[in-house]
């Protein structure tokens, strides 16, 4: 299904209600014209090198971030979800591997670099906030922020339709974590989901308890349709609920 077929946004309550998650979801959307987001906010200006996930806080007060290739915000936004690569190559590929030490080789790292996927905007915007359904065909990923219990339901939830020998349908690739928002994908049309927010430069803007589970959106709508013959209904989460009082 393309972003031009889709019809209406599933609703998430029930599968909401069943992750007791009150947190907003978050999605990706890429767009022609940012106006309908709005309120909007923006990296750039003096503050053009923020992380993504500096503005968390402002996705739960309902706004929405709103990237340009211009307007990226940090460079690794920019090279992942842009696909702008504003430093010299070399300088960025010592930086991760050198400086930081995110590899045990130059060519590893340099390997990783040429190789890993980057998103490329097709209409201009993105924009990363709370879920608009009246813009669903814009829509491309959907990010639940939660914990260990949530992500356990969520990731059975992926694999409810799964056969044995189909590629798995959840993974958890080493990115960035804007880069874990939607680059990592390697079909967007295809039910995907990847456990992300495990960046650790960028995990000192998020509660420590919270890891994020980003679906595409066919995977989206499977998680969404979900009922009552599934595990969400069943022993094994009730018990779990039990033991918790609640996983909320």
């Amino acid at each position: 299904m393309t972003q031009t077929d889709r019809g209406r946004q599933p609703d998430p309550a029930a599968l909401l209600a069943a992750l007791e998650l009150e947190r907003p979801l978050i999605g990706l959307y890429d767009a022609a014209d940012p106006a309908p987001f709005a309120p909007l906010v923006e990296p750039g200006g003096a503050d053009g090198g923020r992380c993504v996930f500096e503005f968390w806080e402002t996705w739960l007060q309902g706004k929405t971030l709103h990237l340009t290739p211009e307007r990226h915000g940090c460079g690794g936004a920019g090279r992942a979800l842009c696909g702008v690569v504003a430093r010299d190559r070399d300088d960025y590929v010592d930086f991760l591997w050198r400086d930081e030490g995110l590899r045990a080789s130059r060519e590893l790292m340099e390997g990783w670099f040429d190789q890993s996927p980057v998103y490329r905007p097709e209409h201009g915007h993105l924009l990363i906030g709370p879920l608009k359904p009246e813009l669903f065909p814009s829509l491309r990923t959907v990010t639940f922020w939660v914990n260990p219990d949530q992500l356990s339901v969520l990731q059975i939830g992926a694999y409810y339709h799964h056969a044995w020998g189909d590629p798995p349908p959840v993974n958890a690739p080493f990115s960035s974590g804007c880069g874990q928002l939607v680059a990592t994908f390697d079909d967007l049309e295809r039910p995907q989901a990847v456990i992300g927010a495990t960046d650790v430069a960028m995990r000192d803007q998020l509660p420590r308890d919270l890891l994020a589970f980003t679906a595409t959106v066919p995977m989206f709508e499977r998680l969404c349709a979900l009922d009552e013959a599934s595990f969400l209904y069943k022993p094994f989460l009730r018990d779990l609920r039990a033991a918790r009082g609640g996983i909320g």
